[in-house]
């Protein structure tokens, strides 16, 4: 499949995203998510093998060729309440052809009915049922978009905080970094894709009456000291650029070793769904030296 083709039928899928964001409810945008993924056509060279990591439900997508010491474990966005997507296993099956390592997609659990803590529980599950397998710690990245990116931030903070290895590098893609009332978002700012009636009813439900001031909810107030090397990127055009820019702020005050990369527009999308195009996501390559540097 070429650039062009997997762009048109990602384009499309953002049509279907934007009318069960402003129509459906969660749950009922979630089941139909659940009828789509079931019938996704991936890359025919990927090999998608659906498992349950010591309970949660993950997706393998399996290059030709593949490292098997290498894993990318990825953590979905959809704020917090929407699952895993059609457009997600195709950008993941995008990224592990393009990486050449398998990318271990977690299917964590969302709100409402499933608030704080657990997806998070569920993504930290993950790991460590790939730790069970034999994977070393430093043949993992950790990776997400929007809340996923959210997710792979306190994840590490939560690993580390328990004593648990951590693995090589973090990647995140316009993180969502903060969740309390005082976050100061782009004011008058619109995003398509991340409406902000829409993000004030996925932060909601995510906390469920808990304190967004939990580190573990939103990282940039945690304790950043003794994190991996860590990849942010964000675009110009997006309103969770300043949790991006604010997060890599931080995490490089605290001694992390972090470099923040623009995302220029492409494919006349907006918000964090923009890094699906794979015109777009060519630019999650340019994190591949650092990552190889790493693990060498």
């Amino acid at each position: 499949m070429t650039d062009l083709t997997a762009e048109r039928k990602i384009r499309a899928s953002l049509r279907v995203i934007r009318i069960m964001q402003n129509v459906l409810p969660p749950a009922l945008a979630n089941r139909f998510n659940k009828i789509g993924t079931s019938k996704v056509k991936l890359d025919p060279d990927i090999t998608q093998e659906a498992i349950s990591a010591d309970g949660t439900p993950c997706d393998w997508l399996i290059p030709p060729n593949f490292n098997p010491d290498q894993v990318l474990l990825y953590l979905h966005g959809g704020g917090f309440v929407y699952g895993q997507t059609p457009l997600h296993l195709q950008m993941g099956a995008y990224l592990a052809k393009k990486l050449g390592f398998r990318l271990l997609m977690v299917d964590y659990r969302t709100a409402p009915e499933h608030p704080f803590p657990a997806a998070l529980e569920d993504c930290v599950t993950a790991y460590g049922w790939l730790l069970a397998q034999g994977i070393q710690p430093q043949n993992i990245i950790i990776a997400g978009d929007s809340a996923g990116g959210s997710l792979t931030l306190t994840m590490h903070l939560k690993l580390r905080d328990e004593g648990h290895p951590l693995p090589a590098v973090a990647v995140c893609l316009s993180p969502v970094t903060d969740l309390t009332p005082e976050a100061k978002k782009r004011e008058g700012f619109k995003d398509p894709m991340l409406p902000t009636k829409a993000m004030d009813f996925y932060i909601q439900a995510y906390l469920a009456g808990q304190d967004p001031h939990n580190p573990l909810i939103s990282p940039i107030l945690g304790d950043l000291k003794g994190l991996p090397p860590m990849l942010l990127f964000v675009g110009d055009e997006e309103i969770l650029r300043e949790d991006a820019l604010h997060f890599a702020k931080a995490a490089e005050a605290a001694g992390v070793d972090v470099r923040a990369g623009n995302l220029p527009p492409a494919c006349g999308m907006s918000g964090s769904y923009s890094s699906h195009c794979p015109r777009q996501s060519n630019h999650w390559m340019m994190w591949s030296p650092s990552v190889n540097h790493i693990w060498q």
